[in-house]
């Protein structure tokens, strides 16, 4: 059996739109905690969105924070960054429109969400909603082997900077399997789509599939063997100015499967966009928490695999309800599980934003990125000793 995940890179419109919300979000943290002393008491409201169409970007949503930043040059700056600063490339930060449409926080959300006016003297939750995390062994990661497969390779073909491959690209990955006993064996197709700036490319254009195709096997190198499959641009052509939102549209959270485990079959996806929202909202705390709470499971020996759901109601900071899923992996049953990790972890809002210092505009500026695999708190396996003891294993 083959299992497969896609992954984009940031140049994607959709990530784009993703990091210009981000970045929104960073700049407000950044310029709250300079200039207003923010705790988390008063700490920023925001739910950012972003629509990017060709040569505009529409930025709407409700924020609500004591300081003024510039919407107009943070989206800007975001774009240059990565690269779009010519229409030859899809879309060009200069001279690019955009339209402000964000409104205040609406008063009847924030009597639950904040610690000292709220109607419960505590971060409640920013909205009701279900959020999931999952976590295996099939990689020092703790992830689905294809997830962190595809991601390595999107995460090498930007750190490349080729002129040559445009920042629009997205890539794909199947892992084959083995029947009996569930363990991945081998690389079996790669394929990489990559808009291509030939301004840069001298020779043949044969020459660029070539190129792409080392550049994947390279980092991809443990899992590859004589039979992978490789495809590159399988329409046969994409121009770079004919890529972003030249040619596609761009909006936040539209890429969450992506971006979450990559599909991965029983790594669930709830809840909704993270990105973009303030860390109360636990759209975004809870989808590190379940994370958290899951890798630790794992880490701990207690299962080989592990799905945690976490349900909220809005205004309470407590979750609804917490549901373990080992996948009959378990060594212990999920019901006691679920206990443990009632016991061991703050899955409150305030307690999820102090753990995984989510009120810093650096943090908000790396997750579009990858949400995982990176030195983020959340990563962390610091309470699998803890857990393992608890379960008297």
């Amino acid at each position: 059996m083959q299992i497969s995940s896609e992954s984009i890179k940031v140049g994607h419109p959709d990530i784009v739109a993703d990091m210009i919300a981000a970045h929104i979000i960073a700049e407000i943290l950044d310029a709250e905690k300079e200039r207003k002393k923010m705790d988390i008491n008063t700490m920023p409201h925001c739910g950012v969105e972003v629509f990017l169409g060709k040569g505009l970007c529409v930025v709407g949503g409700e924020v609500s924070t004591r300081v003024y930043i510039d919407i107009d040059k943070v989206v800007r700056k975001t774009v240059l960054g990565l690269g779009y600063n010519d229409a030859a490339v899809g879309l060009n930060g200069n001279s690019m429109g955009i339209m402000n449409a964000i409104i205040p926080q609406s008063p009847n959300i924030n009597i639950g969400t904040r610690g000292d006016l709220g109607k419960h003297k505590e971060i409640g939750a920013g909205d009701q909603g279900i959020m999931y995390g999952f976590a295996c062994d099939e990689t020092p990661e703790l992830l689905p082997l294809p997830y962190v497969l595809v991601s390595r390779m999107m995460r090498t073909f930007e750190a490349l900077k080729d002129p040559i491959f445009a920042p629009d690209g997205k890539g794909q990955v199947s892992v084959e399997y083995d029947d009996k006993t569930g363990k991945p064996i081998r690389l079996a197709k790669v394929l990489m789509s990559n808009a291509i700036d030939y301004r840069f490319v001298k020779g043949k254009k044969s020459a660029v599939e070539t190129r792409a195709k080392k550049i994947a096997f390279d980092c991809l190198a443990d899992w590859v063997d004589k039979k992978t499959e490789f495809l590159c641009n399988p329409t046969g052509e994409w121009e770079a100015i004919n890529s972003c939102s030249a040619a596609d549209s761009g909006v936040t959270g539209r890429k969450l499967v992506v971006q979450f485990y990559g599909g991965y079959p029983g790594a669930q996806l709830g809840g909704g966009s993270v990105v973009n929202k303030s860390p109360e909202k636990v759209d975004c705390s809870a989808a590190f928490g379940a994370r958290y709470v899951a890798k630790n499971i794992v880490a701990a020996g207690l299962a080989a695999k592990c799905s945690v759901q976490l349900a909220y109601a809005i205004g309470i900071a407590k979750p609804f309800s917490i549901y373990i899923d080992t996948f009959g992996t378990g060594k212990v049953p999920s019901r006691k599980l679920e206990k443990i990790v009632e016991s061991n972890f703050d899955l409150t809002p305030a307690g999820m934003i102090e753990r995984f210092d989510l009120l810093s505009g650096n943090v908000y500026r790396k997750i579009p990125v990858t949400l995982f695999m990176d030195n983020y708190r959340w990563e962390k396996t610091d309470l699998a000793k803890k857990l393992k003891k608890d379960a008297g294993i």
